[in-house]
């Protein structure tokens, strides 16, 4: 890579940054000892509400991490704001320990609004330490025709709380294997649920696909019918799965971590719907692990809903380029490079195949001229994460 003196920045969007989940589980006990002492007596809504059914009435797993603190008091904590404890000591941070209750009613038009882009500034390197194709030329994105809910691709906005508060990024339904239209998998950047290096797993992660389907800009939005900005309901993180390497190296400034910037989500319903993810929103697209070659892939096309000036986070926009390669780590493989002018909050936007049938890539990272985009390579590593999620229910 030639020297450019330019940075590199996350893409994501801080409306409101997804955090680690505080640690919390369910037994069979209606409480546990209180700060006085273990003699306390439940509280009266732990005596009225059995603990399995609370854990049912929150979407939390069957089985949870096994160090963490007893009691259905610990969960009703949770939904009273016990969220908002930000201790580094309590994060849940390892691969399998996302945890994610659902709270009615919590991203309201006006939270979301609240929401900010994630930026992840990075210099290039001086000397090229792998395969790097010329800067492309800059491509303006180009916003999505409305209403979403109609061809638009099954792209969406995740919203989640982070240590500096709500902040958003984008994500793309995908196909299920498993369930042959009837998938409730999600891809995005890693960096769009875990903080990385530093941090664990965010909070309160949501995905609304094909937000404000109809663009209204934001001062309308908090007049605007629930159904128009939230088209298809809001769907909970019931389990996320990142990279190993993105968990190990992941860092909020720089490009580390970036080559395996990917995850994958299973959500589930707000309201407790029927219907799965994607026979709400109509489809959705198989995910490439192949890992083609630039020259094997003629075209993409980046979407999502930038938020960084000059945008503004309400509408969905979409960059088509033919791919170059770009080498941040060495050690990693290559990433792809496309040139965008979408700014903070495309992350975790997919990349789809010129027929817009298949995902190849997610948006990770972009230079502070915000005049390209680049995204990883999904291969093994990403397959494993793919994997990891589709045998969890």
């Amino acid at each position: 890579m030639s020297a450019t003196g330019s940075s590199v920045r996350r893409c994501g969007r801080p409306v409101f940054a997804a955090a680690a989940v505080a640690a919390l589980a369910v037994t069979a006990t209606a409480c546990g000892p209180d700060e006085g002492g273990s003699n306390a007596k439940p509280s009266a809504s732990s005596t009225q509400q059995p603990a399995q059914d609370l854990q049912d009435e929150l979407g939390l797993p069957d089985k949870l991490p096994k160090d963490l603190p007893a009691g259905l008091r610990d969960l009703e904590k949770w939904k009273d704001g016990a969220w908002k404890n930000w201790d580094r000591d309590d994060w849940l941070r390892e691969a399998r320990e996302f945890i994610n209750p659902i709270i009615e009613d919590f991203w309201d038009p006006d939270r979301m609004d609240d929401a900010e882009e994630t930026d992840r500034d990075v210099d290039e390197p001086e000397v090229d330490e792998g395969v790097t194709d010329p800067a492309p030329e800059p491509v303006q994105a180009a916003p999505q025709q409305t209403p979403y809910t109609g061809e638009a691709p099954p792209v969406g906005k995740i919203f989640m709380e982070t240590p500096k508060g709500p902040m958003a990024c984008s994500g793309t339904v995908i196909a299920d294997p498993a369930n042959p239209g009837k998938s409730n998998l999600v891809a995005t950047a890693g960096h769009c649920v875990h903080a990385g290096k530093a941090g664990g797993w965010y909070r309160n992660v949501v995905f609304v696909p094909h937000f404000n389907s109809k663009g209204a800009p934001n001062e309308a939005l908090e007049k605007a019918p629930r159904k128009e900005v939230v088209p298809h309901g809001v769907w909970w993180a019931k389990h996320a799965r990142t990279t190993q390497h993105w968990i190990d190296e992941g860092a909020a400034v720089g490009g580390a971590g970036a080559a395996q910037d990917f995850a994958v989500l299973r959500v589930q319903p707000e309201d407790r719907r029927d219907s799965t993810l994607e026979e709400a929103v109509g489809g959705s697209v198989q995910v490439d692990f192949g890992t083609p070659s630039v020259q094997g892939i003629p075209g993409l096309t980046a979407h999502g809903y930038p938020a960084a000036p000059p945008y503004s986070g309400e509408k969905m926009y979409s960059c088509a380029d033919a791919p170059g390669r770009l080498t941040i780590d060495a050690s990693q493989p290559t990433m792809y490079r496309i040139g965008c002018t979408m700014t903070g909050g495309s992350s975790g936007g997919g990349w789809l195949s010129e027929d817009g049938k298949k995902l190849l890539s997610v948006t990770s990272i972009g230079p502070a001229t915000n005049d390209w985009l680049a995204g990883p390579r999904l291969g093994e590593k990403a397959e494993g994460v793919f994997d990891a999620v589709t045998k969890l229910k």
